[in-house]
């Protein structure tokens, strides 16, 4: 009889198979993420844009639907996709407080405009336009006068604007003596179908919150100034090894931070018109993270201002620089150390202690640094490269100050939106 012979599998080959496979899928993933994590902004463009054009598809199914088309007309289901095009920004609550304001501008400015179109109608003959022009000159000019406040400028100007427009239209139609009620009520509908649409889709399709972005941006700054005083004591004490290329990395975070006063109010208007979700309730004090932000700009003014420190000449007094070396890298750990601690507390939303940890960290950097300026040294800084040599130390004790005021301003900020107590 003949044999026959069955082939096994070796069992080493296929586990090695599988770890190559794992070890591939890793890989992807991994690159996957690296992909988006550097193009995070540009994908949120691309989504932003989706969600318009999707809201553009919605809105204009009005043209589709005889039965609707029909009732509302033409001229009025184009304020609907105007809706769209005009108040769909890229925050949610940039969405809604535009929203908001052409919804009020529409109902002053349509309901004056009715008064004027409807006393024009019950003069009749050439008094209605004389009526319909004299409302148009004293509204126009009165609200253009409050928009001009910078006050009203700066919070309502939208909304006034809309007001403008939708009085001259309204008032105008009543001229061809159509319903000026009816005309009104319409154009209202539409307006609100298209804020309706863009908040469902900006609230509930991958949602972009300006208060997330102005939250863990608040909490990144830390990180960033953290960075530059590292990089700012390295290279002063370290400046024979590397002349040129310290100083310009070191403060990109403080310059980052300076200039990031508009971007913030921008963000903390928006948040202040979401509504709660995630982390954030009802009632977050979003006031805090305006005072936060200037004690960071503060705070990132006086590191910068080291940069004068560092980019002096001191060959002569080098020794004089290693005799403070210790103290002042001790000190610039221990603010890198609070500065991360503090930005740490924000992101993960946990209560900063500055009696517990904070307080102690930044007493030891204030210790360091009135050693480094003992008696003994302050003897020796009888000339001006001395004397730059007591700026540096007196700037990073002013770091200490404003850190301090940081780390309170912090506390305030846990307590009052009940962050989690570690």
């Amino acid at each position: 009889m003949g044999s026959i012979v069955i082939p096994i599998p070796d069992g080493d080959q296929g586990f090695t198979h599988d770890i190559k496979q794992e070890k591939k899928f890793q890989a992807s993933l991994s690159s996957t993420i690296s992909f988006v994590q550097k193009n995070k902004d540009e994908i949120r463009k691309v989504i932003h844009a989706i969600k318009v054009g999707i809201a553009l598809v919605l809105v204009s199914l009005v043209y589709f639907v005889d039965t609707f088309y029909k009732e509302v007309g033409d001229d009025n289901a184009m304020w609907a996709i105007m809706t769209v095009v005009v108040i769909f920004e890229f925050h949610a609550g940039a969405t809604l407080s535009k929203g908001l304001y052409r919804g009020a501008g529409t109902v002053v400015g349509g309901g004056l405009g009715s008064l004027a179109a409807i006393l024009g109608q019950l003069v009749g003959g050439i008094g209605n336009p004389v009526v319909v022009g004299v409302s148009l000159f004293i509204f126009g000019g009165a609200a253009t006068y409050v928009r001009l406040n910078p006050n009203i400028k700066k919070k309502y100007d939208y909304g006034v604007m809309i007001s403008i427009l939708t009085f001259n239209l309204v008032s105008v139609s009543g001229l061809g003596g159509e319903s000026v009620i009816e005309i009104a009520r319409e154009r209202f509908l539409m307006i609100v179908l298209g804020f309706a649409i863009c908040i469902c889709i900006s609230f509930f399709v991958f949602p972009m919150w300006a208060s997330d972005e102005l939250h863990d941006s608040t909490a990144s700054k830390f990180e960033g100034l953290a960075s530059s005083i590292e990089g700012c004591v390295e290279k002063y004490f370290n400046e024979k090894e590397n002349q040129s290329a310290r100083p310009i990395a070191s403060f990109k975070g403080c310059i980052s931070v300076l200039n990031s006063k508009a971007k913030d109010e921008s963000l903390l208007k928006f948040a202040k018109w979401e509504p709660p979700h995630g982390k954030f309730g009802l009632s977050h004090p979003w006031e805090k993270y305006q005072k936060i932000g200037e004690t960071l700009r503060e705070l990132a003014a006086t590191i910068l201002s080291l940069e004068g420190s560092v980019n002096s000449p001191g060959e002569s007094l080098q020794a004089l620089k290693e005799s403070i070396k210790e103290p002042c890298e001790a000190a610039g750990s221990s603010l890198t150390r609070a500065l991360r601690e503090i930005g740490e507390s924000i992101m993960k939303t946990r209560r900063c202690q500055p009696g517990a940890s904070i307080a102690p960290t930044l007493k030891v950097a204030r210790q360091e640094l009135s050693q480094a300026m003992s008696p003994f040294k302050l003897g020796k800084l009888d000339n001006a490269e001395g004397f730059a040599i007591a700026c540096f130390v007196f700037t990073l004790m002013g770091v200490v100050e404003k850190l301090e005021d940081l780390s309170k301003e912090v506390e305030e900020l846990g307590e009052l939106a009940g962050f989690l107590q570690d």
